[in-house]
């Protein structure tokens, strides 16, 4: 691609915003897009193999894998945080889960000042992005090109885990996308006939024939081209040369809560002092570009199980599980290798009177420590819980002005103390479910003892171990132009900048009480009408 190649719209990052906002943008042929990518193309079968997600979420194998600063609520430890780097972004690396969240979380972004976000308004941009296998109601769509279904896989220790919930008052509820969340479930995953379907494999990689559509991968975005205050293009490093591509209408940033505020600053827009102190221009003074970084909290709790349990785990019998299920995926695309490990869970609120869920828990068939980078011999059932809502803010900047470097990334989890109180309760319940009498059967000794009578001791082993669920959010906060940290309105448009949308899950205001990947795609999705909405004829 040489310096002076125009498209009507560019955009960074193919992660799941980027993937869906370029195939849509792309269905109109009269308009062109360039879609830039900092990975590879999305071909490995570590990515298309379910369980395989093991192998990349904690090593740099399409991942980022960035590290925090150290954390005060941590006990001064760095968290790791997981990013895809890839076609598809994290979605191409994540456990699949299909989560949107909650009613309550939309309509109070629309009460926030943000016309057009209440759940009512988003449902429908849920829907068309979805085929749902499972469900064919109101709440859910047929014939889109994301997939949702449950894994080829499933284990009676999932049915443990889901009588065990219900004996500690969680109602049975399939459909925790439908009409009420709380309650005990099977997760449903982005899976098609046994692979992950990720945001590329739905929307991006079917269309790449499109003559109107030029995706650019081992492209890292350098910084938005500026014609004063109206953007004109991405400048972007490939191949030891920085390159140049010119947006005729609008430039979009989809490369994620870390991502886009780094670009931005990159480019000179955001707390002036911020980019004085790297050395950079400003060009439009943002003060909340990079603040108001929120992710979930999450602490994991293990128990060890025997080998003849039908979970996962380092043995002679696991080793053996695993090699006649790949040579079942292999041949029929079904069987053990379609797991996502993380399989059953609850939406729980932590008082009665909470509204709506505040804690989400995630069963595990596996040891999971330390995100998968500490590995022990021999089977395990973990579960993880979630604060949903945290209060504690934190923050994106700049370790340097080079795009290749990492950003600094600060979450400051538990400086709220909030948020532990929050996590102590979820861990209390979920240690109660996973202690109750179905599992008895199987359930050997904590990997990491804690008491339910001990509460300090178990508040200690939370800042020993507890980090992300890998849900960051935020730092483009979307806000009325009333409010001085907004960095885009609620049409996506960064405010002051003609010709810059941001449309990934970095402008939530606040964190949705779920996982981000199913409303990550309902962005892009809401940004392709609003973007179409102001094209020219």
């Amino acid at each position: 691609m040489n310096a002076l190649e125009e498209f009507d719209y560019v955009i960074s990052g193919a992660g799941s915003a980027g993937c869906a906002l370029a195939a849509r943008l792309s269905e109109d042929p009269g308009t062109s897009v360039c879609l830039l990518e900092a990975g590879g193309p999305d071909k490995s079968v570590l990515i298309h193999a379910p369980a395989a997600v093991v192998a990349m979420l904690p090593t740099k194998i399409n991942n980022y894998g960035y590290d925090t600063v150290p954390q005060p609520g941590l006990n001064g430890r760095r968290g790791y945080q997981p990013r895809g780097r890839v076609l598809g972004g994290s979605s191409s690396i994540n456990a699949m889960l299909y989560v949107r969240g909650n009613r309550w979380d939309y309509d109070h972004w629309a009460a926030l000042g943000n016309p057009g976000w209440s759940y009512d308004e988003v449902l429908p941009l849920f829907r068309r992005s979805e085929h749902n296998e499972q469900f064919t109601d109101a709440f859910h769509g047929q014939g889109g090109p994301l997939n949702v279904t449950y894994p080829r896989h499933d284990s009676p220790v999932n049915q443990m885990f889901q009588e065990a919930a219900q004996m500690h008052g969680l109602t049975a509820n399939p459909d925790y996308n439908g009409a009420e969340q709380e309650g005990s479930f099977l997760y449903q995953v982005t899976q098609r006939d046994g692979e992950r379907c990720s945001a590329a494999k739905a929307f991006l990689t079917p269309h790449l024939a499109r003559p109107n559509l030029k995706v650019v991968t081992q492209a890292v975005a350098a910084r938005v081209l500026l014609d004063g205050r109206r953007a004109t293009g991405m400048a972007y490093h490939q191949g030891g040369q920085l390159r140049q591509v010119r947006a005729r209408r609008e430039t979009v940033l989809c490369s994620g809560a870390f991502g886009s505020p780094q670009l931005l600053l990159l480019s000179g827009i955001g707390p002036q002092e911020e980019l004085q102190r790297h050395g950079i221009a400003v060009a439009h003074a943002l003060p909340g570009v990079g603040q108001n970084l929120q992710d979930h909290i999450d602490y994991v709790q293990t128990w060890r199980v025997p080998s003849s349990a039908e979970t996962f785990g380092v043995s002679a019998r696991g080793a053996a599980r695993m090699a006649a299920a790949a040579l079942e995926w292999r041949s029929q695309r079904s069987g053990r290798v379609t797991t996502p490990f993380a399989t059953a869970g609850a939406f729980v609120r932590s008082a009665p009177d909470v509204l709506v869920p505040d804690l989400q828990l995630v069963f595990v068939l596996a040891i999971v420590d330390d995100h998968a980078r500490k590995l022990h011999t021999g089977h395990g059932i973990s579960c993880h819980v979630e604060v949903l809502r945290p209060f504690s803010r934190g923050s994106v900047g700049l370790n340097g002005t080079d795009p290749r470097q990492a950003p600094r990334i600060d979450p400051q989890f538990l400086s709220d103390e909030r948020d532990l109180a929050l996590l102590l309760r979820g861990a209390q319940m979920q240690q109660r479910i996973i202690e109750s009498s179905p599992f008895d059967g199987i359930r050997g000794p904590m990997l990491y003892p804690t008491r339910l009578d001990d509460p300090a001791g178990m508040a200690a082993d939370i800042r020993r171990r507890a980090d992300t669920q890998y849900h960051p959010v935020g730092t483009c906060r979307m806000g009325p132009a009333s409010d001085p940290m907004a960095v885009v309105d609620a049409q996506l448009r960064v405010h002051g900048i003609a010709g810059l949308r941001v449309a990934d899950a970095s402008i939530m205001p606040t964190l949705i009480g779920g996982n981000t990947n199913a409303p990550a795609i309902m962005i892009a999705e809401k940004a392709a009408d609003l973007i179409r909405a102001h094209a020219p004829l």
